[in-house]
């Protein structure tokens, strides 16, 4: 398998670990804000909406990478 071939699914697995880093934690930014500190939760939030932002462009990207010619 050529090495071109790899890095999409490269891509996919690297999206994968992001968004299960982002669930993790927005879990710890809730038991943060729970104990009182919702101004440290919020900027955390803040920080991870990068993520939700750039996930489509990730998505149509692979997509795009994926398809046949």
């Amino acid at each position: 398998m050529p090495n071109s071939d790899l890095l999409p699914s490269l891509l996919y697995k690297i999206n994968e670990n992001q968004l299960a880093l982002e669930a993790a934690i927005l879990e710890l930014s809730n038991w943060v804000e729970q104990r009182g500190s919702a101004e440290v939760a919020e900027n955390v939030r803040g920080a991870l909406a990068a993520i939700d932002r750039n996930e489509e462009f990730f998505k149509m990207t692979l997509a795009v990478m994926l398809a046949p010619e």
